[in-house]
């Protein structure tokens, strides 16, 4: 960067850290620290706004901070030298890529984190094939186009290094990008998404290999004996990391449990052994990320302290050490180079030749192991995703002096180009096929004619806090003393994002048999796991945990689908608010509030909303420990029809008393009460035989137990129905439905939950006095619409978005 900060021929006077201030005649933006603010402030407002406006159409995040890259850079803004002298001047440079280049250490070191070496051995020759034609042909081609370009564009490069780098550049695939691009298209449990990803890896470790050799030629200015000592210096690195490192890092790992905290000590330890690391690679004449990587590599990504690891760090690696690498990136990066028909017909050249090279040899390997043809052109898309990577190889090109600044800006245009249209590309090709609707799907509701059938509960929750009641309510939910005649399936959602931590989150799921199975317990199962594992050995309930890892804007069409997959006839899902210590309702993440709401539209069965008062204390209740009052509130219409079934079967359990209160309208007074369009039906005589057919029912078979309370109360006004549902606010759970087909309960007090519908959100209110817990049913709609956003817009009350 020495030579890129000098003007003329004089070196710019180096830069004090701070100012005196502005009254002291000081321009804060001749100092190193005020002026490195302001640029990284000004790059994360263009990233950050680029990737809001690319979110809509599917791009990752590294797309918006290249594009942002090449914005702040010469190409656009730069090309005014007033913003230049002043934002960006020569002799700030040196200090910008500082700060960049120890983000990129610790990037890599993050990279080879998410790299599963276990998974990787275990991938099978197949996945090998993909990967070594996916890196050979594109590296073959990329030689060929290096002498096309050195012939027009890149006269005054070293033949050798220059051969190498770009073979490099148009046969690497960006696996962190692809996996978030996986994860975006739902395709990271598919067969598909399996093998992109274990391939990609493969070929990210064959590449840095590569890039490795390809470093250590570019020193073409000395003797060809120091190229080669620095390669086996280098491959002396490799091996002593790899005598050294693991047994240190399984030490400090067997010394870490799950649920304490990581002493600070290996915290520090591990982030200077990864400086160290680069500081020997960068002295043996490799770049210094190199040796962060081969660390992230040897590090065990499989106990607690890799994830506490990656939670320290990613955040401000990520978030702001790193897109200072792609505004570095942008400023060497100058598209007004590439004028002409000749450079942008080498542009072309270039993009073709890295396309077809990585998509002909994927196709045609993969079709050679036997996969279908939408999915090898699909991998063969995938494969051809470049990214941050592509990013490194080329400015670590540029820094060496092998690739000019024309042919640096139309590699760096590939890799966009390339990045950008994977998404689309795998949208239009590849459409996994839909599995049928199971023959024998037909329990969708908790109401049935056979009361012994199987009732199969879909159980979601997005924390620890969450496991204790969900547990208290599958044990209250279990009914008859038949070991078949309950089946959960515990769905932890998690939420995928562009952090390192979400990997380790997939390979985590994967060694368990996740998401779509656990396969038995193992040593390196959650506590999550272990909860409900232990739970399935002590009682008569089958439990089969799972973990959905999905995006936030999208992680309900996971949740419905497994609920058709596996003929749930209930999703239980936890309300976006969870209780403090103080009895109050605060709030987990407003995130899970809109999950919940698309769920209750599109969900192929019934749907319970829990709100979560501490149903059984802060822990496992024994089932002959359970003594729980359960109130259901009947007003009619199909979803009390759901609540009054699930209070029924929990009825079953010894340990629990249900009362059960059915409001009725004064007929005298009725004309007092205000009418409402409840939205269910538009015939209330059938409704009102349908209620009394359902209840006459239910009181046949609980004539004889005294466990169960059946009451009617007459109700003339809100104002009583309130009244009379606070006489039961010593139960400890409440049963109610989402859309009660009653006039006193609709005109309750205006809801601001509008999914808990009005008497479930009176029972979530601060102002109603209560320590119960609440399940507001939803019955199965028939495929019916139900729009519930103009309504959570309207209620959405300004604490909500407050977060506890």
């Amino acid at each position: 960067m020495a030579s890129n900060a000098t003007s003329g021929n004089a070196c710019p006077a180096p830069m004090k850290a701070t100012s005196n201030g502005v009254f002291q005649g000081d321009n804060p933006l001749d100092f190193a620290l005020p002026l490195a603010i302001l640029q990284i402030c000004l790059v994360l407002v263009v990233s950050r706004g680029l990737a809001f406006l690319l979110k809509p159409i599917r791009q990752p995040r590294v797309i918006a901070e290249i594009i942002g890259g090449i914005l702040l850079g010469p190409s656009a803004l730069g090309r005014s030298k007033s913003y230049m002298q002043a934002v960006f001047p020569p002799r700030s440079l040196t200090v910008l890529d500082t700060l960049a280049n120890i983000g990129l250490i610790f990037f890599l070191f993050l990279a080879g984190l998410e790299l599963d070496l276990k998974s990787l051995r275990r991938s099978g020759n197949r996945v090998l094939a993909i990967a070594m034609a996916g890196i050979s042909l594109p590296f073959v081609m990329g030689i060929g186009s290096s002498f096309v370009l050195k012939q027009s564009i890149a006269k005054g490069s070293d033949t050798a290094a220059f051969l190498v780098f770009m073979g490099v550049a148009l046969s690497i695939t960006a696996f962190p990008v692809l996996a978030r691009i996986l994860a975006e298209l739902k395709l990271l449990t598919t067969n598909v998404g399996r093998t992109a990803m274990s391939a990609a890896a493969l070929n990210d470790i064959a590449a840095w290999i590569l890039l490795a050799l390809a470093v250590a030629l570019s020193g073409h200015e000395r003797s060809p004996l120091v190229t080669l000592w620095v390669f086996l210096a280098g491959c002396g690195f490799v091996i002593c990391a790899i005598i050294i490192v693991p047994p240190i890092f399984k030490w400090m790992s067997q010394r870490c449990h799950e649920g304490e905290p990581v002493e600070e000590v290996y915290i520090c330890a591990t982030l200077a052994a990864v400086l160290a690391a680069g500081f020997v690679t960068d002295a043996i004449g490799i770049h210094a990320m190199f040796g962060a990587f081969v660390v992230g590599i040897l590090v065990p990504n499989d106990g607690p302290f890799a994830s506490a690891l990656v939670e320290k760090v990613e955040d401000l690696v990520s978030g702001l050490f790193l897109p200072l690498y792609f505004v570095s990136s942008g400023l060497k990066t100058n598209v007004a180079t590439i004028k002409g028909l000749q450079s942008w017909g080498l542009l072309a050249f270039v993009i073709f030749t890295a396309s077809f090279g990585k998509i002909l040899g994927t196709v045609v390997v993969s079709l050679f192991c036997k996969v279908p043809f939408n999915e090898a052109l699909t991998l063969g898309f995938l494969m051809n995703c470049k990214g941050l990577v592509e990013l490194i190889v080329l400015n670590i090109g540029k820094d060496r002096k092998v690739l000019n600044d024309q042919t640096f800006a139309i590699m760096v245009l590939m890799a966009v180009f390339t990045t950008f249209v994977t998404t689309p590309l795998v949208t239009v090709v590849y459409k996994p096929a839909r599995k049928g609707r199971i023959a024998d799907y037909k329990y969708r509701t908790i109401g049935r004619k056979n009361a012994n059938s199987q009732l199969r509960i879909l159980a979601c929750f997005n924390g620890a806090k969450n496991i204790p009641s969900m547990i208290n309510l599958i044990e209250a939910s279990r009914g008859v003393q038949k070991r078949d005649a309950l089946c959960v399936y515990a769905m932890h959602l998690k939420e995928f994002s562009e952090r390192s931590s979400s990997i380790l989150m997939v390979h985590k799921a994967r060694r368990n048999g996740l998401p779509f199975w656990n396969k038995g317990c193992h040593a390196d199962s959650n506590h999550v796991t272990v909860a409900f594992e232990a739970y399935r050995q002590l009682s008569q309930v089958s439990i089969r945990p799972m973990i959905a890892i999905s995006s936030m804007s999208n992680i309900h069409q996971d949740i419905c689908a497994t609920a058709e997959r596996k003929g749930a006839a209930v999703i239980i899902l936890p309300f976006h608010k969870h209780q403090s210590l103080d009895g109050s309702l605060n709030i987990t993440r407003n995130d899970f509030r809109w999950v919940n709401k698309r769920v209750l539209e599109h969900a192929p069965c019934s749907v319970g909303i829990f709100v979560d008062r501490g149903l059984g204390g802060t822990s496992h209740v024994s089932a002959s420990s359970v003594s729980y009052r359960v109130t259901v509130l009947f007003f009619g219409g199909g979803d009390d029809h759901e609540a009054l079934a699930y209070g029924g079967r929990m009825a079953e359990h010894p340990g629990i008393s249900l009362v059960v209160i059915r409001f009725v309208v004064e007929p005298t007074n009725e004309g007092e009460v205000v009418r409402v369009d409840v939205g269910d039906s538009s015939s209330s005589p059938i409704l009102i035989s349908q209620d009394q057919e359902i209840l006459d029912e239910f009181r046949v078979k609980i004539a004889h137990d005294d466990s169960i309370i059946y009451e009617e109360r007459i109700v003339k006004n809100a104002a009583e129905t309130v009244a009379i549902i606070r006489e039961f606010n010593s139960s400890n759970l409440f049963l109610v439905g989402s859309r009660p087909v009653s006039e006193v309960a609709c005109v309750l007090t205006s809801s601001e939950y509008p999914e808990l519908g009005p008497v479930g959100g009176l029972l979530a209110s601060p102002d109603f006095p209560t320590t119960a817990s609440v399940l507001v049913m939803q019955q199965y709609h028939n495929g019916a619409p139900i729009n519930l956003t103009s309504e959570m817009e309207e209620h959405l009350p300004g604490r909500d978005s407050e977060s506890s």
